[in-house]
């Protein structure tokens, strides 16, 4: 009998650790979303309107100028827009490409100054890096910009209160390429394409394998009856 209760015992105990672990891990390794998807006022935003069928191409942009150029003779060939979220510190130095995206009838949003991490950033932190960058486009280009990507999806009520307050719809995706890590254009075009949804917001980078893939991706769109749409036209209403 007394066999019989250590091993019940042991059981008991060995489950309670397999718990413990599995909370832990929980806690402590799972990639942190503090903020739900959701498309209320004052939110991050991952999508469009899910009625409409449109997508869009969102462009974060810290570097590759030339990249970027030849992103906008994509765009322009194909006769379709996209947005391009620009960090502060290298729109400050490339007024002539901030310019040509304009002129191009593409639209111009903000990325952040330094690509901080926004959700360990104070509220003033947080108003200081997406206005200072908002200052930097408009003494540019005369562009007042009003949607915010927190840099690799970082943020936290801070940044979305301080958003808030300047005229900011923050602006998550639906869709990652993934491509900063993975130089490879099909997978780009893949995770670009699959399973494609009404308002989908598709994330990129100025690389040259999302170049190379870039065509294939837009003709595809087009071929699936998906209107290739600015982010501020996709998430108008939302």
């Amino acid at each position: 009998m007394r066999k019989i209760y250590n091993k019940s015992l042991q059981v008991i105990v060995n489950s309670i650790i397999v718990l413990v672990i599995a909370v832990s891990y929980l806690l402590f390794f799972l990639p942190e979303r503090t903020i739900t998807i959701s498309k209320g006022e004052g939110e991050a935003i991952y999508y469009g309107d899910r009625d409409l069928k449109r997508v869009s191409l969102m462009f974060n942009v810290y570097e590759n100028e030339k990249i970027v150029d030849g992103i906008l003779e994509v765009l322009n060939e194909k006769g379709v827009k996209a947005t391009f979220f620009m960090g502060g510190c290298f729109a400050d130095d490339n007024k002539e490409l901030l310019n040509k995206i304009l002129s191009c009838g593409q639209e111009l949003a903000n990325h952040g100054y330094f690509h901080k991490d926004h959700k360990k950033l104070s509220f003033e932190e947080n108003k200081k890096e997406i206005y200072n960058t908002e200052q930097v486009i408009k003494s540019l280009t005369g562009v007042k910009t009003n949607l915010f990507a927190p840099p690799s999806g970082s943020f936290s009520k801070n940044t979305l209160e301080a958003s808030k307050e300047l005229g900011y719809k923050v602006i998550m995706w639906s869709k990652d390429t993934i491509d900063w890590r993975d130089s490879d254009e099909k997978l780009v075009f893949n995770r670009a394409t699959k399973n494609l949804e009404n308002g989908d917001l598709v994330l990129m980078h100025p690389k040259a394998h999302t170049l190379k893939a870039l065509p294939k991706i837009i003709d595809f769109y087009i071929q699936s009856g998906f209107s290739v749409v600015t982010v501020s036209e996709n998430v108008g209403g939302v």
